[in-house]
């Protein structure tokens, strides 16, 4: 189904608010899910609003949670995302680290007692355009094995890094430490794909599966081997410890009604870079353009730019079952 931007942002704006989520928070909510469409990320966008909703009928989302923010410190600000959904806690809390990075030069957010964050990307892509250096990190329930073990303890936990880059769109790198996102298989699973590619996962018993459900049962296989592990301990420690809140293997899932919130954390570290670097754009445009001078080369966050300026155009295809299942669940009383 093409539905065109607006009507997509109407329609989970109407979907959150039949939820009773307040409609201030439900924008805050509904705008970076409106974006992983626009950028063809459908594994972050609306195929998430009914795990959302479910998760907010059941009370394991905090429908009328409402962020906490406080500043502990100068350069530190705290957001207490209170079990609701993370969008509103981690909008509030950037505003806020934005004001305290352009005053000390540098600003620290943490949020704790939180939920799934979206594309990270699009956080650090959104300082960027303030002109400041951003690094994102949040984890996730367990869905990833340490390397050479066999049971999931890591989270996917991405990492996010954004810098302005003079004339252009910023450069954004967004990645899972994942050899994939596990929203991938979870979509496979969903459409009734019956075999994901070898080498993302591994099964209950830690063997090799090509099943997008058994590797659902089992863990995701790190980026990298050794190497993606080790930086996905590093998230765990940078979201997780910084902000006293759930490991991986503690949280439970983003995709089940039931069980406690899940209660992850996101950090995230905004530099005033002009502060050291009054070229610092400029300088990033050299190497981007020295990079592009080398044929098949591109610069990371070019592609979801350009998606998402045809799909402005073009509009959004959703697939059709899972359009009429957000139609249903605009149209619920509850």
């Amino acid at each position: 189904m093409l539905i065109q931007e607006c009507a997509l942002r109407e329609l989970g704006l109407k979907i959150f608010s039949v939820a009773g989520i307040a409609d201030n928070l439900a924008h805050e909510v509904v705008n970076p899910l409106v974006l992983a469409e626009l950028d063809g990320i459908p594994s972050h966008g609306f195929s998430r609003v009914p795990f959302y909703v479910e998760q907010i009928r059941s009370g394991k989302i905090y429908r009328n949670a409402v962020p906490v923010i406080s500043q502990p410190a100068p350069a530190l600000v705290r957001v207490d995302a209170c079990h609701g959904l993370a969008f509103p806690a981690i909008a509030q809390g950037l505003q806020k680290t934005l004001t305290v990075a352009r005053t000390n030069g540098l600003g620290l957010l943490g949020v704790t007692r939180s939920h799934h964050s979206g594309c990270m990307g699009h956080w650090v892509e959104s300082m960027a355009r303030e002109g400041l250096l951003a690094l994102a990190f949040t984890n996730s329930p367990a869905a990833m094995m340490p390397w050479k073990g066999n049971k999931a303890t890591f989270g996917t936990n991405p990492i996010a890094f954004g810098c302005p880059r003079a004339g252009f769109e910023p450069v954004v790198v967004d990645m899972a430490l994942s050899k994939v996102a596990r929203g991938q298989i979870v979509n496979a699973k969903e459409k009734g794909i019956t075999s994901i590619p070898e080498g993302w996962a591994v099964d209950a018993d830690g063997k090799p599966t090509t099943d997008p459900e058994d590797a659902l049962k089992g863990a995701m296989v790190p980026m990298g081997d050794a190497k993606g592990a080790a930086l996905a301990m590093m998230v765990e420690i940078l979201a997780a410890t910084v902000n006293g809140t759930n490991y991986g293997y503690e949280a439970s899932s983003f995709f089940e009604p039931d069980g406690p919130a899940p209660s992850i954390g996101q950090t995230f570290i905004l530099l005033d870079v002009q502060r050291l670097n009054a070229s610092f754009a400029n300088q990033v445009q050299a190497l981007c353009s020295f990079i592009l001078e080398q044929p098949g080369t591109r610069i990371p966050g070019m592609r979801r730019f350009e998606t998402r300026a045809r799909s402005r155009v073009q509009g959004v295809n959703l697939p059709d079952n899972l359009y009429e299942k957000l139609h249903n669940l605009a149209d619920e009383k509850y």
